[in-house]
């Protein structure tokens, strides 16, 4: 393992869209990680103080204009990334720990899979219930970069990124390990935007993956 880690570099990318208030912790547990060789933000239009926070921790930030959703934020990040392996993270999560990074990098670095995918556990009801339901639908990944980009659609995929992935994982049998990641949950849409704006927010969410999800199936 000591030898992969030494040759294997791994980029850390985070799409972010307004939160300032999660995204310096998330980047101070990454710097205490020590195979991270790049920490790369890419602010998806924010208006609020993300870009100012992730540049005064020192990281890689590409600061898009205008919000053009999570795979098309994601993108971008690749378009950065100098590294073998890819790690992406949600830009909301709360609990997170050098440790969950180590178990989710570990198994791709490794080379006992070529994708890692995170799931929470024991942090709150809301957020490992809905893991439990669509397991395959989590933000935190861990990816093998030549993979990762010759996935088609993850530009113009928005929240359905995942779906996307997962479909080039299925047709092309990639080799997926599911990784638990005790303690970690995220802040949810309604605690964000609100009751209403937080469930308008979810909906335009839920609509992305379904389109995604028959796009792949008019294939």
């Amino acid at each position: 393992m000591e030898a992969n880690r030494k040759d294997t570099k791994v980029t850390a990318i985070i799409a972010a869209y307004n939160e300032e208030k999660t995204i310096g912790p998330i980047i101070d547990i990454l710097k205490a990680v020590p195979f991270l060789s790049q920490i790369v933000v890419v602010s998806d239009g924010s208006t609020d103080h993300t870009v100012d926070i992730a540049q005064s921790r020192g990281v890689e930030v590409v600061e898009l204009l205008y919000n053009v959703g999570k795979g098309g934020a994601l993108h971008q990040g690749l378009m950065n990334a100098s590294s073998d392996v890819v790690l992406l993270l949600d830009a909301d999560l709360i609990g997170l720990t050098p440790q969950h990074v180590i178990d989710l990098v570990e198994p791709v670095m490794a080379q006992e899979a070529d994708v890692a995918i995170g799931i929470f556990e024991d942090g709150r009801f809301a957020t490992d219930f809905a893991q439990k339901i669509a397991p395959f639908l989590s933000g935190q990944r861990v990816i093998r970069a030549d993979i990762l980009r010759n996935i088609p659609d993850i530009e113009i995929s928005r929240y359905g990124v995942e779906v996307a992935i997962n479909r080039y994982i299925r047709e092309n049998k990639v080799r997926v390990k599911l990784v638990r990641l005790p303690g970690l949950t995220q802040v949810m849409k309604e605690e964000k935007l609100g009751l209403v704006k937080g469930l308008k927010e979810r909906m335009k969410m839920y609509w992305d993956i379904i389109k995604n999800l028959y796009r792949g199936g008019n294939e």
